[in-house]
């Protein structure tokens, strides 16, 4: 989970361009592909020189005392020979918390740099700003923030078995919570009830808060729930949902990532239906 990752702390600035900081930590995007080095570790040697200047660089935080910089280069490039791309997903496992913490923050920020290269209002190219995390336009003064995309996602509890649903992307046999994005003028409770009677044709109550994960694809923030079956029969949302159903919390399918909010909830769950069916 992101949010135990205390030695990780958000920041910006403007990076020293001859790169003098020795003991920073280097984030090199081509795209929104982060650098790696065969050892699955951030690249020792210094910016590869066929990639060139990159389009925007800049400090983005602070990991155990040492700076975190970030290169980004557009989309398109080739990857240069020793390195490849690594994945939040992959390396999840390799890399300590703070790392990923500081590699999520990076990718969503990625995405912001390279979807604002020209202002919005006029057209002209951006600029990073000086003092806050913007790209600025220097001829009309447009500002773009970094997006946040809130998702609602949450385990639907029904005596001792939990709802969950397959999307057509998924891996084959895997399933997991039902989610979607919080419309504008929605409450995230809101897009709960929306999104369990669109996806899954029942009804929900007592909702509860259960935690939130930032999952950089591409800058999503999960805010997580659990909430009581109420009514309604079971109907697969076509052409978004693929397959759905109740699971007893000891006769679960494939789940998502052990890095996910996701899982973390039907873990959770699950204990807690377990311990409360050794009860009875």
């Amino acid at each position: 989970m992101i949010a135990a990752a205390p030695d990780f702390e958000l920041a910006y600035g403007i990076a020293d361009p001859s790169g003098l900081d020795k003991h920073a930590l280097i984030f090199q995007f081509i795209g929104q592909k982060l650098l790696i080095g065969p050892d699955a570790a951030l690249p020792h040697q210094p910016t590869p020189p066929e990639l060139g200047n990159p389009l925007w660089a800049f400090r983005f935080g602070v990991l155990a005392g040492r700076n975190c910089v970030m290169r980004v280069w557009p989309a398109g490039l080739a990857i240069p020979s020793g390195l490849s791309a690594g994945d939040y997903r992959t390396l999840w496992g390799q890399w300590p918390p703070g790392y990923l913490a500081a590699f999520a923050r990076a990718k969503q920020l990625a995405a912001w740099v390279l979807h604002n290269r020209f202002c919005g209002a006029c057209g002209k190219a951006m600029e990073a700003a000086r003092a806050e995390t913007a790209c600025e336009c220097p001829a009309c003064g447009y500002k773009a923030y970094p997006r946040i995309s809130p998702v609602s996602i949450g385990i639907i509890i029904k005596d001792d078995e939990i709802l969950l649903a397959r999307s057509p992307h998924f891996v084959p046999g895997m399933y997991s919570a039902l989610a979607g994005f919080v419309e504008a003028g929605e409450s995230a409770e809101a897009c709960l009830h929306r999104e369990i009677r669109e996806e899954a044709g029942i009804e929900i109550r007592n909702i509860r808060y259960f935690d939130s994960q930032s999952w950089p694809y591409p800058h999503s923030l999960m805010l997580g729930f659990i909430a009581d079956y109420h009514s309604g029969d079971l109907v697969a949302q076509e052409g978004e949902i693929e397959d759905l159903g109740w699971f007893r919390f000891d006769a679960l399918p494939v789940l998502p990532h052990a890095g996910s909010l996701a899982r973390r909830m039907i873990e959770s769950v699950c204990k807690t239906l377990a311990e409360k069916t050794r009860r009875l």
